[in-house]
């Protein structure tokens, strides 16, 4: 399924763009504002953002800019529409931040196969990660290092499943990257319903980062927690659902028991300009993992030390 985000201005194309995707189903997803479009990003990827128009065409390349301003709409392709612009208005748009600008008549052959490509194009060479889909390291340091320069003040928590590799050998790859896809979704969902301007990236493996307001660190952390709880029993057989936990080969090659995966959530908040770039954070979290990772059961532990 496609997620495809679209802004129509005196033409009809939610139409057209189901028939260019065919045989693949598509969601369209219509948006009046950029505000709009940013409420379905806690339930949906977007595959990709499609702005058309005709006239005037100054409010559509104003909204371009507004998108590709958002951390979680940056790596989303956005492809224009106009069937009839002048030059400094196609120029205008690529230059803002248009991955794509299509005009005159709607070629019914070439044009899907652009979209087609730039869809392709934009799963396989972004640096996100493959099964989440989500921001990965580059984007996550830039992230992190632009809010440090506005001074902004903001919680980084960083998540990690207890035991994940037990579970991975345990029921297999395939088994594995289904919870993290869960594990990225439950981030996603509670982060971006808490708080709009809320990040969520993927590492790698099974660590994630998210970041929220500082005010904002137990509601969110909280109920990450507890729906994790809640859902991740979904990825076990009942038998060992049952019994409480699998058995398997630890890292020196031992059989361990391992209960169910649970969920370790550090934070380290940023205040008063507290840190000069992400590896002064990462520096505090290091052992504010361990021992967060030390404790029994799902739960986030908040660094309560100064910088050091």
């Amino acid at each position: 399924m496609l997620n495809l985000a679209v802004y129509e201005k005196g033409i009809r194309i939610k139409k057209i763009l189901r028939e260019s995707f065919r045989p693949q189903k598509v969601r369209l997803i219509g948006f009046d504002v950029g505000s709009e479009l940013f409420k379905h990003l806690d339930r949906h990827l977007m595959d990709l953002v499609f702005i058309c128009g005709k006239g005037d065409f100054d409010k559509e390349i104003q909204l371009v800019e507004k998108l590709k301003k958002d951390a979680n709409l940056s790596l989303v392709p956005l492809v224009l529409y106009h069937p009839h612009p002048d030059k400094k208005t196609v120029i205008k748009g690529l230059g803002r931040g248009a991955d794509e600008f299509l005009f005159g008549e709607w070629q019914k052959d070439l044009f899907p196969a652009k979209l087609k490509m730039i869809v392709r194009r934009s799963r396989r060479d972004l640096g996100v990660n493959p099964t989440t889909r989500l921001p990965g390291t580059s984007i996550i340091e830039n992230e992190v290092n632009q809010r440090i320069h506005r001074g902004e003040e903001f919680a980084l928590c960083y998540a990690d499943l207890d035991d994940f590799k037990a579970y991975n050998d345990y029921y297999g790859y395939l088994y594995g990257d289904k919870l993290i896809l869960l594990s990225s979704q439950i981030m996603r969902e509670v982060v971006y319903k808490n708080c709009r301007d809320g990040f969520v990236g993927h590492i790698g493996g099974d660590d994630f980062i998210f970041i929220i307001p500082a005010d904002k660190v137990d509601k969110v952390c909280s109920e990450v927690v507890r729906t994790f709880d809640k859902k991740i029993i979904s990825g076990y057989k009942a038998k060992d659902l049952k019994r409480g936990y699998i058995v398997t080969k630890n890292r020196r090659g031992q059989l361990e028991r391992f209960p169910i995966l649970t969920l370790s959530i550090s934070v380290v908040i940023n205040k008063n300009r507290m840190f000069k770039h992400i590896g002064e954070i990462f520096h505090m979290l290091n052992d504010l993992k361990k021992y967060t990772k030390s404790l029994p059961g799902s739960k986030y532990i908040i660094e309560r030390r100064k910088k050091y």
